[in-house]
């Protein structure tokens, strides 16, 4: 691979264009390299992407001293040693060195190993298989696609539209999870993913939390009780946890943040972090030259390829399918084996849970949210299985009352679920909330995915004493209920 910078427009040819070279677009252009296909990769920020700059590896890295911490906090003959605080510097020098210091030579160096060639600048659609590129010194490059061009360009914050939002320089998760020190107090707006593992690392590094949330609870996308728990932990953990209040206007005044609540509060902050969603990063990307609306999530198939666009895929984030690193990157294995088996002029395999169906983005999602205590799931919740049409039964076990959860740590809180399609007998999902959860969930993910049927999950015996003995808890619970 060579690092490319046309000097002219003249169009240059590959079999595959991909716009974006996060995790996803890596994955795409790995799997059609493998497969001989010349491919170009089109990066604007870092090769690398939003995960490993500014989401999974910094976030996940400031947590796991906070959730390492928790848990010797749980165990007699080891709490008394670290009661005191984290060692805010120290954590985040870890964080710094798993992002490279923001720097992406080691993901430039494995994109080289696949054969791909890099394009540095802003890559925008100018017409069908055609992507114009703006280096960073203002020229262009015209590429060509033979096969398949492949959206990989992820999602953006979306800020809502406040009275003095922009003066008040609010982070977003770009700025939580790089900045370089704790503040004093911080507003966090929001209930979901982002905000709840924000709001529990920060709170242990040294800041007062408050969480404004304009619902009823934490993680609304989840089992009730699984925003119910963490909740429960921010509030002993000394945040504050608001619920059923929205945010009218906030600014910055002398460098304090005045944040004005539809409850009437006036609340003061050091910073303000706003987690309220996310947005495609398309309105830049030339698609009303295709015929498409700039700024749109794009439609696609299981294939991920483009409704109405036989040529044109969009991968990961775009889609808005499922908002996951690894969800992404299993849908670039996916677009890319699409594209590998149509560019040799073969079928592709239509059929759920084919090589060429992202059957998982609708049924097998997996999930894991890093908080105190930790969340994970894998597969539908009680309410989207109904939502779905599926005749569910769910039955839920206190995890405190499995020998491997008390052995973990004193005072064990914890839930899971499991909702059982009462018609075919398999696993829908699964939900699990506890500390040390959060490496038991692929169990999980293999069952929902096999559709392993209930009763053969009662061959497959958890080992004793773990955690993961809550599978026959569960299955006791199904067959007694």
């Amino acid at each position: 691979m060579t690092e490319t910078q046309s000097t002219h427009t003249e169009a240059t040819a590959y079999d595959v264009v991909v716009i974006g070279a996060g995790p996803v677009g890596e994955n795409v252009a790995d799997r059609t390299r493998a497969a001989g296909l010349s491919t170009a990769v089109v990066e604007s920020e870092l090769v690398g992407g939003e995960c490993s700059y500014w989401a999974c590896m910094p976030s996940k890295a400031l947590l796991r001293p906070v959730l390492a911490q928790a848990d010797a906090r749980r165990l007699p003959g080891l709490s008394a040693s670290v009661q005191g605080p984290l060692d805010t510097a120290a954590v985040l020098a870890r964080r710094d060195s798993f992002t490279s210091g923001w720097k992406d030579d080691g993901q430039v160096q494995w994109l080289e190993g696949t054969g791909a060639d890099l394009y540095r600048g802003r890559g925008r659609l100018s017409g069908p298989r055609t992507v114009t590129v703006t280096g960073p010194d203002g020229r262009e490059s015209v590429l060509t696609a033979r096969h398949a061009v492949a959206v990989c360009t992820g999602s953006r914050a979306l800020l809502p539209d406040l009275p003095g939002l922009d003066e008040a320089r609010p982070w977003t998760s770009r700025e939580a999870t790089s900045a370089r020190s704790a503040p004093g107090r911080l507003v966090v707006v929001g209930g979901g993913v982002v905000a709840t593992e924000m709001a529990c690392a920060w709170q242990a590094l040294g800041s007062h939390v408050t969480v404004l949330v304009r619902g009823d609870g934490l993680l609304g996308r989840m089992e009730p009780f699984a925003g119910e728990l963490v909740a429960e932990a921010l509030t002993e953990a000394g945040a504050d946890v608001r619920t059923g209040t929205s945010v009218k206007a906030v600014s910055r005044e002398n460098g304090t943040v005045v944040v004005l609540t539809d409850t009437g509060d006036r609340i003061e902050a050091d910073e303000i972090l706003f987690a309220t969603g996310r947005a495609p990063r398309t309105d830049d990307l030339g698609l009303e030259t295709i015929g498409l609306e700039p700024g749109s999530w794009l439609d696609v198939d299981d294939s991920l390829r483009v409704t109405g666009h036989a040529w044109l895929y969009a991968v990961g984030d775009v889609n808005h399918r499922a908002l996951l690193t690894h969800q992404g990157k299993y849908q670039a294995r996916i677009a890319g084996a699409a594209i590998v088996t149509r560019a040799a002029g073969e079928p592709v395999q239509t059929e759920k849970w084919g090589a060429h169906t992202a059957t998982a983005d609708h049924a097998a999602v997996p999930q894991v949210v890093f908080t105190d205590p930790e969340v994970a799931s894998a597969g539908l919740t009680l309410a989207e299985a109904e939502q779905a049409g599926h005749r569910v039964r769910a039955v839920d076990v206190d995890l405190s009352t499995v020998a491997g959860a008390s052995l973990y740590g004193d005072g064990y809180r914890g839930r899971a679920r499991m909702v059982v399609d009462l018609e075919d007998e398999i696993v829908r999902g699964v939900t699990l909330v506890g500390p040390g959860v959060g490496e038991l969930i692929h169990a999980a993910t293999v069952a929902v995915a096999g559709r392993v049927p209930v009763g053969r999950l009662w061959h497959a015996v958890p080992s004793y004493p773990t955690i993961s003995e809550v599978w026959l808890r569960l299955l006791e619970a199904y067959r007694d209920a």
